[in-house]
């Protein structure tokens, strides 16, 4: 098991179950054709990068199912998973591993 710590903070944040925890990426600031996007014009993006996971899903009988992420994958989610919290000065989103669409390779 893992957990997401900063250096500056002393929170650790472990995830139950069958939960993620995700970074999410940056959004693209520009459009193709150069014009600058302000931040309220701008898409939030739906990858991102798995910072710690959980122990797995509970089976019926009693044993966990791994999960199919690790720490460190690029993953694309749907764009209204997870809840967004805040650790420090770093966002998160807490998601069920259920809405991870893909894990990014390559």
């Amino acid at each position: 098991m893992a957990t997401a710590t900063k250096k500056k903070s002393k929170v650790k944040l472990q995830p139950l179950g069958d939960r993620v925890v995700v970074e999410r990426e940056e959004s693209e600031a520009t459009t193709a054709g150069g014009i600058v996007l302000p931040d309220s014009a701008q898409d939030k993006p739906s990858r991102g990068i798995v910072v710690c996971i959980g122990d797995g899903r509970l089976l019926d009988d009693g044993t966990r199912a791994e999960l199919a992420v690790k720490e460190g994958d690029r993953v694309i989610f749907s764009s209204y998973a997870g809840e967004a919290l805040k650790v420090g000065e770093d966002e998160y989103l807490l998601m069920r591993e259920d809405d991870i669409l893909a894990v990014i390779e390559g």
